[in-house]
């Protein structure tokens, strides 16, 4: 009777949750991690792509490296920027960093 009752007691569940339950942590950190990294990170990259798309002729950019110019021609690929007299660079269209306004910033000390 007593080996009966230890069969019985091997097989019974020890009370603990549910396998599903352990997943729930992974997954809420999955989620947070989706929302706090890589959505921003996408927002910024349609953005800056946008950006590239609209440049025009005339524009005034700032390049990854850190160069200010005038957009003198386009192509698909590559961008002619005028830096100052007589000084023309031709970077690949992606590397533009950002355009400055038109009107450009106000001075600090306003």
């Amino acid at each position: 009777m007593s080996s009966t009752m230890l069969v019985l007691a091997a097989a019974a569940p020890a009370g603990g949750p549910p396998g599903w339950v352990q997943i729930l942590p992974l997954l809420a950190m999955g989620v947070i991690f989706w929302f706090l990294v890589f959505r921003p990170q996408m927002k910024r990259h349609k953005a800056h792509q946008a950006k590239i798309a609209s440049l025009q002729k005339g524009d005034k950019v700032v390049t990854a490296g850190g160069l200010v110019g005038k957009i003198v021609k386009l192509d698909e690929h590559y961008v002619d920027i005028d830096l100052g007299q007589n000084v023309k660079v031709k970077a690949v269209r992606s590397t533009i960093g950002d355009v400055i306004p038109p009107g450009g910033s106000a001075p600090a000390n306003d």
